[in-house]
């Protein structure tokens, strides 16, 4: 197909909800893609976060396919030995306490199994989540979301929830109380601008929870699998929640993602309370697996603290020397932020970036966004920054 084609097909067909580059991805190899006409791009957006391990890794690969020979998909009536794997491997490296889980296909789907096990628990409907956050589309994750211009169009479909500023204590103890379900937060906020909490925070919400009740969730579709240089982002204040949610770069590409939970959380619910069809599928557990072996052999969460480290400095250089395009950096790991002075510009830049061979992420108005693959070859990781700042100083 050419890629006029392409374009003229989805607009016949597609629904019209996603605004696209005009661009259409035929491969992906590590760190780069192939478009339809044959150009490799730096992929500096993995995805959003997605593809961790880089584009089609030759262990995901394996496993995908030695498990599509055997067995893709049944019902979970059965037990199956990918599953069975993945449960224990994910409570041997979850934080201490946390030692249950179930799998979704996604991590809006994750979210709200988060939610009606708060719910079950607790047995108390009141919410109270972040402004800027980001936890999903479906009806439940829109009751919490943070971001008004996903909200407000569902708004007569949602109940009300509490929503206060992210990193502020004193909002927080102001709006946890007795009649509070559980408190929704993500580590890092990732859509809402690479927003890092000061140190403390996390830590606050979990004595306010705990004082008062109420569950601690912690939303790492994102941040997790080792995007901030820790395996979970709340290991940086060492922090166990209640239930932590995960997706994104647990399946490396592969669709599937969970919500976990301690051993008090998990003891409040029975066989009916919460089912899926095809979570915690197989072919979604074999990939799960050979990611997670992947990060841990290729030692990639160390990776992924050291080599951010080093982008916060590059990014942080260019600050100093261009006080008048880009304002300031914040992130941890390699989920870095470079907030530009100007939103007009911030907003042309994908596209610019795209015709230099990079592809980047711009959020939240007028901040660049870095997550590239955990184990991005630093020669490309540094040739695709380097292209950005160069739009970005024209």
């Amino acid at each position: 197909m050419e890629m006029d084609d392409v374009r003229r097909a989805e607009a016949d067909h597609f629904l019209p909800v996603v605004k696209r580059h005009p661009v259409a991805l035929v491969e992906g190899r590590g760190s780069r893609v192939r478009d339809l006409d044959g150009r490799w791009l730096i992929d500096l957006m993995a995805g959003w976060g997605v593809t961790c391990i880089g584009h089609s890794h030759p262990a995901l690969v394996a496993a995908i396919s030695d498990q599509a020979g055997r067995l893709m998909q049944t019902t979970n009536i059965f037990y199956t030995l990918p599953q069975t794997e993945l449960v224990v491997a994910l409570a041997e490296c979850a934080p201490p306490g946390i030692t249950r889980s179930f799998f979704t296909s996604s991590g809006t789907e994750a979210v709200e199994g988060a939610l009606k096990l708060a719910h079950r628990a607790t047995g108390r409907s009141v919410f109270v989540s972040t402004s800027g956050a980001f936890h999903g589309r479906t009806l439940g994750a829109l009751h919490v979301i943070g971001t008004e211009k996903h909200r407000a169009p569902y708004a007569p479909l949602l109940h009300e929830s509490v929503r206060i500023p992210f990193d502020d204590v004193a909002a927080a103890e102001r709006a946890i109380d007795e009649r509070t379900a559980a408190v929704i937060v993500e580590p890092v906020q990732g859509e809402g601008g690479v927003n890092v909490p000061g140190d403390g925070y996390l830590r606050s919400l979990r004595e306010r929870c705990h004082a008062v009740g109420a569950l601690l969730i912690c939303d790492e579709v994102q941040t997790g699998i080792g995007r901030t240089g820790k395996l979970f982002a709340c290991e940086h204040e060492g922090v166990t929640p209640d239930i932590l949610t995960l997706g994104k770069g647990l399946g490396g590409g592969f669709p599937v993602a969970a919500f976990l939970c301690t051993e008090e959380v998990a003891a409040t619910v029975q066989p009916g309370d919460h089912g899926t069809t095809y979570g915690g599928n197989p072919l979604a557990c074999a990939a799960a697996l050979a990611v997670l072996r992947v990060v841990e052999e290729e030692k990639l969460v160390a990776r992924a603290a050291d080599l951010g480290d080093r982008l916060a400095e590059r990014l942080g250089a260019f600050v100093a020397s261009r006080p008048d395009r880009a304002l300031s950096v914040r992130g941890r790991g390699l989920l870095q932020a470079l907030i530009l002075a100007d939103a007009d510009r911030a907003a042309a830049l994908p596209a610019r970036a795209l015709e230099r061979g990079v592809v980047v992420n711009v959020t939240a108005g007028n901040v660049v966004r870095f997550f590239p693959a955990l184990n991005i070859p630093e020669e490309e990781l540094w040739e695709g920054v380097d292209a950005v700042l160069t739009l970005v100083a024209d």
